[in-house]
């Protein structure tokens, strides 16, 4: 697939780095924040071993960012094998009336299909119940790009009179992708596979059945407050937090309780910034004194207990 589609492969390589940088901004302020590791195949590490929240997250936005940018390209004339969306011609009518289909509609359909067969082809292969999670969470991500897709038009008429319109379907900025993609990990559901071991039940039967466009998980995730390689997690010493907030980016809740450090910087920014004409720019710099809090490292408090057991090596005696 990928030497018949060798065109694709760079949108296919860009729309990755979208969905990380994405998983990065929406988790900034969070114990994990979604921190990549250069020397490892799979970008996130071993926080991918594990069915979690985290890892319904990465693979919904990963996928996202694929359709997301393969429909851009596709739009932009950048492929051989694709084009504007050939369904939209002609005449179309909305609640605002009839209009025109017009100018270069974004082809979603394209992006999706080429992004479900080129992404979901390991998973179709394995159909245990870890490919069952991974393939509803890439669907997930694909129908949240479409469903971030608007319409937009231009006015035709006298005295701008819009007697006509001619209107374009398009993607819209793929923040508001990640930002929806992450109100369902908010409201992720866990999922265990059904006895058929024909697909995915919820665990817990109190809980509604998850939606097409709904995240799923099978295990909890760890509290990420300290450095466990076992399970991936880095740990929250060295991070910033905000001293004055209650929420998840609160000192309290960053650093689990072990305390913060305070240090104090000189920061330099420009100021007083005036234009001359012509076609100047002139600025001072301005020196403000700023703090900056970070959570304490863990070896100040006792060996934390971990949601997953590891047996720790005894050190060895001397001959």
């Amino acid at each position: 697939m990928c030497r018949r589609n060798s065109d694709v492969m760079l949108s296919i390589g860009e729309g990755a780095r979208k969905g990380i940088k994405e998983c990065q901004y929406q988790f900034r302020n969070n114990r994990w924040n979604c921190s990549t590791l250069d020397r490892d195949a799979s970008v996130f590490g071993k926080v991918m071993l594990k069915g979690s929240r985290e890892a319904a997250f990465v693979y919904a936005i990963s996928s996202a960012g694929v359709v997301h940018s393969v429909t851009r390209a596709c739009s932009q004339g950048k492929l051989a094998n694709c084009a504007c969306d050939p369904t939209k011609k002609g005449k179309y009518r909305d609640s605002r009336g009839d209009f025109d289909w017009g100018g270069c509609s974004d082809n979603i359909n394209y992006g999706k299909n080429f992004a479900r067969a080129f992404i979901d082809a390991k998973e179709r292969k394995e159909r245990d119940a870890r490919a069952q999670m991974n393939l509803h969470n890439n669907r997930a991500g694909r129908r949240a790009v479409k469903k971030f897709s608007s319409l937009h038009c231009k006015c035709h008429g006298v005295s701008g009179s819009c007697a006509v319109r001619t209107c374009w379907l398009a993607m819209n900025d793929f923040r508001q992708v990640g930002n929806y993609i992450k109100t369902k990990y908010n409201g992720a559901t866990q999922v265990m596979m059904s006895q058929e071991g024909e697909g995915l039940i919820v665990a817990n039967k109190n809980h509604k059945k998850p939606t097409r466009s709904d995240l799923v998980y099978f295990d909890e995730s760890p509290d990420y407050c300290y450095k466990n390689v076992d399970i991936g997690s880095l740990g929250t010493a060295g991070r910033i937090c905000n001293k004055t907030s209650i929420g998840i980016d609160g000192c309290d809740i960053m650093c689990c309780g072990r305390g913060y450090d305070t240090v104090t910087l000189q920061k330099t920014d420009k100021c007083d910034c005036k234009f001359h004409w012509c076609c100047m720019v002139h600025c001072k710099n301005c020196t403000r004194t700023v703090e900056v809090h970070k959570c304490k490292g863990q070896d100040l408090m006792p060996e934390p207990s971990y949601p997953y057991s590891y047996k720790k090596q005894k050190p060895r005696k001397r001959s």
